[in-house]
């Protein structure tokens, strides 16, 4: 159930544990890019899975949706990726803004637009959020975005990678693990393991890292809708753990003025380490 909504924070909990908080207008500086992200998400266990704004990339904040490069616009905050210069601050950070919610249980849908560092509405969005299929030692997120041009011209969505860096694809939906998860270990579909899966395409990837001060590790498995075209993973285990089913990794992708991109991908967030068998079955038994 929600067990707290504000001007600031849409919490959701499953008894006692408080499973994340949805901080939909935050005060973040400019320069990181401010947008709506969940932090901190829990295990039923109560570990936290999720980092908030690390020296490293301040603008990483627990679970995002973000983009990286649109139409030369940064929605993602911090430095911008420049074909032969690299990364350079430039005045083109935008921003998400939350407008409104509607409810409905443990599922709630928002609506937000996009505005360039200029001041410009760029995007409009619609997502959702849904918590289902609790079980014993696992929850899941069910997350469904649709993104609408409201320019009178393309808008094209891109990369670092579309821009010239090499399998440094990441755009939209974004994970940040705790530091302790530095090191873990990652699974895929079809055989697919470790930091080799960057770049390339899965059904499904999982991330088990260990935490600090308990002993204990958590899984969490992120599943690709299949009507999503074109998904390829990005994902880090070192320097630090982040995982991103990238919508524009290795291409751009071209919305037409009035067009709009949807996107839907499932996190599921477990207790304890999930061999390869563990999650396979779990994939087949809870099928889109």
């Amino acid at each position: 159930m929600i067990t707290r909504q504000d001007d600031e924070v849409l919490a959701v909990s499953v008894g006692d544990v408080e499973l994340f908080r949805y901080v939909h207008r935050p005060s973040t500086p400019a320069f990181e890019g401010p947008k709506p992200y969940l932090h901190p998400v829990r295990t039923l266990a109560g570990d936290v899975v999720t980092a908030f704004r690390p020296h490293d990339h301040r603008w990483h904040k627990g679970v995002q949706m973000t983009a990286t490069d649109v139409s030369g616009e940064n929605f993602w905050g911090g430095v911008t990726y420049v074909r032969d210069q690299g990364y350079v601050v430039l005045p083109n950070v935008g921003t998400m803004r939350h407008e409104d919610f509607e409810v409905d249980g443990a599922r709630f849908t928002e609506r937000l637009s996009w505005f360039t560092e200029a001041g410009e509405r760029w995007v409009g969005e619609t997502r959702s959020f849904s918590v289902r299929d609790v079980e014993d030692d696992s929850w899941t997120l069910e997350f469904a975005t649709t993104l609408t041009n409201l320019r009178l011209e393309p808008l094209v969505f891109g990369s670092p990678t579309t821009n010239g860096r090499e399998l440094a694809g990441y755009t939209g939906f974004f994970w940040r693990g705790p530091r302790s998860f530095t090191d873990g270990a990652v699974l895929a579909a079809d055989g697919g393991v470790g930091q080799e899966m960057m770049g390339e395409t899965a059904r499904w990837l999982a991330f088990i890292g260990r935490h600090d001060e308990v002993d204990r590790s958590s899984t969490l498995l992120f599943l690709d809708h299949p009507d999503n075209k074109d998904t390829h993973w990005f994902v880090r285990s070192t320097p630090f753990a982040a995982v991103n089913p990238s919508f524009a990794f290795h291409d751009t992708v071209e919305l037409a003025p009035g067009d709009a991109l949807n996107l839907r991908y499932r996190l599921v967030v477990a207790d304890g380490e999930w061999n390869r068998d563990r999650l396979e079955s779990y994939v087949e038994e809870h099928p889109w």
